[in-house]
């Protein structure tokens, strides 16, 4: 890189000026750091700060090397769209978090030294991503499923002149909702049902020229990435049409619970055992008037049981609680109530949930006169032309109290039609592995890892529901509605909404060539050197988005609007080919390399700390802001993701003398953290073989650990380092000291 013109900025605002050698440094950046112009500023990012750097550009500078606050800190300020830039963390990453004193200063300084020396390292190994050749535009969305949430992300992007194109696989739009006799109240005074509104919705999607609706229809094939997705519809009638759209909301919505698999609840074995959707039946049947069973008695009595078959903790049943099953049945209690005051209505339920609505809801049903008593069914038998509910009454202590009822009615809960879920484990095989899985495709993704976004232990969509909703594992494509958690209506109504504005900022971000969550606006994409690639399919199987193919070779084909710029490819590579333009194997491994390492003698450990960027160099700084102090003797790096770690950064670090590795990563697991969802495991499992490395090297495996931190560990974060510190001084320095 010949033309680099590598410019280096020391601040003195933030009292760095006080705590630091600012002019010691400017000479690092020099002398170690290379730099061809070395500035010293009063306060970098004010107004004069920002116009000198721009200059500086202006006038030929290509890289340029920030030396004031964090990385996260004022970047509106330090924007510098036409240069590759690194910043060197002085402000929260030293001196916010070391002690003030004449006994401080000398290792603090050797801190902000080495930071110095790490950004021009970096610095010279970037180059300012221009963006993707491949980026298309395509305006269109697809909505996959005509229920609430499928029609209101579909009427949501209409309003913003998105095209839509909505795939009901039913001959009628509206779904679950379309098949209910009223809906929950959804506002004040939350006193009484509902009307569902389908009605409304459906003509305003039959009016709506922005809208195209295939009924009758499902998903054949789904090619393409995000911006070129190519879509095989299949009708009823056999025909196949392809829709070009840019992005994909997936609405495919739930089934209920198989009741008949309660028949100690009496489900399947009698007519007048119904659960919630069987209720609605008959609601509408009887439109307003009196409710009558399968026999066409009229009901005079009603036993709701709540949780059947859900909350399960044998393994034979849900495990988990719908969450809206309670409401569908106060509402329900009320059709009898509505109609006729005299109707016994008892709800049995472990614990009421009435999630929208606070206890509006159920204190307008108490009202009516419904009645609600805690307790466990234990069975539902025959009795005569009725039923006998037999259940344990928590609130009386009576294991064996009796109801007799003419209509039982099950809350069986949700469950979601997610599609195939492909066991990753078995992609070595998949023609084998996916003749075992006899479920219905709802995308049929020509993905190399299985025709349906991955799903989570219990069949929902996987979509981190609290750190980045709707986002799945495959790019573009946002889940909504109960395919990620039991919702209802108004719940669903909310998430389509939301589901839409991810598939319309993933629409814009691919017309450009920009990385989606979290690394949006990011224009790198993965590099491979194919003269240099083995065919071992690490980066093709370790990708968490399916973003990677390959070609008839064998060799790694990069989808670059699928790819979410972790860089987990980059770590899983044994020979170091895959790169970004603004992040690689070589510009981490050049700040490494850059740092002083002391020898044995100064007794004065390095411990290298490379930090997920999203959940643990946030965390560092925060505890930096609250100036909790830690040791002077770590070097941290911020990495995209710990699924990006190389473990040649790891052994480089060992073999030039660092005395440990601290790796910080997200959660993993069921409830995981990672923004790159199975990153931080990744790299947990390549860590696991890192003992015989050491072993051959003959160190502790103590100098290596792996640590899962949380954002908010902003207490924990500067513990463990100096706990860690101290373990490294009881150990003794490294023996590769030089």
């Amino acid at each position: 890189m010949a033309d680099q013109k590598i410019a280096a900025y020391v601040c003195q605002g933030c009292g760095l000026g006080e705590r630091l050698d600012t002019k010691a440094l400017a000479q690092i950046a020099k002398t170690d750091g290379k730099a061809h112009l070395v500035r010293e500023h009063a306060f970098l990012c004010n107004a004069d700060g920002v116009a000198t750097i721009q200059k500086d550009i202006e006038e030929g500078v290509t890289h340029i090397a920030i030396a004031a606050c964090s990385r996260r800190a004022k970047t509106e300020a330090f924007y510098f769209p036409a240069v590759a830039m690194s910043r060197a963390n002085l402000r929260e990453g030293v001196i916010w978090v070391r002690p003030i004193g004449d006994e401080h200063q000398e290792t603090t300084q050797e801190m902000a030294q080495d930071y110095v020396r790490m950004a021009c390292a970096e610095a010279k190994k970037l180059v300012q991503p221009e963006g993707s050749t491949t980026a298309e535009r395509n305006n269109t969305v697809l909505v996959v499923g005509g229920g609430i949430t499928g029609m209101t992300a579909a009427l949501e992007a209409s309003k913003t002149g998105y095209q839509v194109v909505l795939v009901e696989k039913t001959g009628q739009l509206g779904g679950w909702a379309g098949q209910l006799w009223k809906r929950v109240a959804f506002k004040e005074p939350f006193a009484d049902p509902a009307d569902t509104g389908v009605e409304a919705m459906i003509a305003a999607i039959q009016t709506d020229k922005n809208i195209k609706v295939y009924l009758n229809a499902t998903i054949a094939k789904t090619d393409g990435a995000p911006g070129r997705f190519m879509i095989d519809i299949a009708t009823e009638s056999g025909s196949v049409s392809q829709e070009h759209v840019g992005a994909i909301v997936q609405a495919s919505g739930f089934t209920l619970y198989d009741m008949e698999k309660l028949p100690e609840l009496g489900g399947g074995k009698s007519p007048h055992v119904v659960d919630q959707a069987g209720l609605e039946v008959l609601a509408k049947r009887a439109a307003g008037g009196a409710i009558k069973r399968a026999d066409g008695s009229e009901v005079k009595t009603v036993v709701f049981v709540q949780c059947a078959g859900q909350r399960d903790e044998t393994g034979k049943h849900l495990s988990y609680c719908s969450g809206t099953c309670c409401n569908t049945s106060i509402k329900q209690a009320m059709y009898f109530k509505d109609q006729n005051p005299d109707v016994d209505t008892v709800v049995i339920y472990d614990d009421l949930r009435t999630p929208g609505n606070g206890e509006d809801f159920y204190r307008s049903a108490q009202r009516k006169g419904v009645t609600f008593t805690k307790g466990k069914v234990s069975s539902v038998e025959a009795n005569g032309s009725g039923l006998k509910v037999v259940f344990n009454d928590l609130i009386l202590g009576d294991q064996n109290a009796t109801i007799d009822t003419d209509l039982v009615v099950l809350a069986t809960g949700q469950v979601p039609n997610s599609g195939v879920n492909i066991d990753p484990s078995k992609l070595e095989t998949e023609t084998e592995a996916a003749a075992e899985f006899k479920q219905i495709s709802i995308l049929n993704l020509n993905y190399r890892q299985g025709p349906d976004v991955p799903q989570l232990k219990q069949g929902f969509v996987d979509s981190h529901f609290i750190c980045f909703p709707y986002e799945s594992r495959r790019t573009g494509i946002y889940p909504a509605g109960p395919v990620r958690r039991p919702m209802d209506i108004a719940q669903a109504m909310e998430d389509a909404t939301g589901a839409t504005m991810k598939a319309i900022q993933a629409i814009e971000n691919a017309a450009v060539g920009r990385a989606a969550h979290p690394r949006s606006g990011d224009l790198s994409f993965p590099i491979v050197r194919i003269e240099g690639c083995t065919q071992c399919k690490r980066c093709t199987v370790e990708c968490p988005f399916g973003a990677i193919d390959e070609n008839e070779k064998g060799y790694p084909v990069f989808n670059e609007s699928r790819c979410r710029r972790c860089g987990t490819c980059m770590g899983a590579c044994p020979v170091r080919v895959i790169s970004f333009e603004n992040y690689s194997v070589d510009s981490v491994g050049s700040q490494i390399k850059a740092v002083d390492i002391p020898d044995e003698f100064q007794e004065k450990p390095r411990i290298l700390i490379l930090a997920c960027e999203n959940d643990a160099y946030p965390a560092l700084d925060m505890a930096g802001m609250n100036r909790n102090t830690y040791s002077a003797y770590v070097r941290v790096i911020p990495v995209r993701c710990l699924g990006s770690v190389n473990l040649i950064w790891v052994t480089d670090a060992l073999n030039s003398g660092y005395d440990g590795v601290m790796m910080m990563g997200c959660k993993h697991g069921d409830n995981y953290q990672c923004h790159f969802v199975k990153g931080s495991e990744i790299a947990s499992q390549r860590l696991s073989k890192i003992d015989d490395t050491l072993k051959s090297l003959n160190l502790e495996p103590e100098r290596v650990q792996n640590f899962e931190v949380a954002i908010a560990d902003i207490e924990r974060v500067p513990q463990l380092i100096n706990d860690y510190a101290a373990k490294i001084q009881e150990i003794g320095m490294s023996p590769f000291k030089f």
